[in-house]
């Protein structure tokens, strides 16, 4: 019996550990909605820049590396420091931009709703594929 029970409770341990994956998944239909506030300076759908570089294809990128674009100088450092965009890293930039690479020219002060940069970064993978 108390191996059934121990075999029981490893079962339902893994399916709420699966559930709780799938929760931190994010929203694409709802994170086109947050990029609505990131458009006015970038795009998604093509390698146009506009006041900021182009997102299409980030993930993966090193930073302050998107051709055409007149990166802070800070910006251009933390790449080649190493700072490659994926989401831990995209995640603590988009809470505070300015705190997470010092001198960067982004003006944004960040999103402090966690469920939204969720939501921000799926939406944002979708291009990145």
């Amino acid at each position: 019996m108390g191996e059934n029970t121990a075999l029981l409770t490893g079962l339902c341990f893994i399916a709420l550990c699966a559930f709780d994956a799938r929760g931190q998944e994010g929203d694409a239909t709802a994170g086109a909605a947050v990029f609505k506030r990131c458009a006015i300076c970038h795009v998604v759908d093509s390698d146009k820049n506009k006041v900021g570089p182009s997102l299409r294809g980030l993930f993966g990128k090193k930073a302050g590396t998107h051709p055409g674009f007149a990166y802070s100088v800070a910006m251009r450092a933390a790449g080649d420091d190493g700072l490659a965009w994926n989401e831990t890293t995209l995640r603590g930039y988009l809470h505070n931009p300015k705190t997470n690479v010092v001198g960067t020219k982004m003006g944004f002060p960040g999103l402090k709703d966690d469920q939204a940069i969720t939501d921000l970064i799926s939406y944002l993978k979708q291009y990145s594929e």
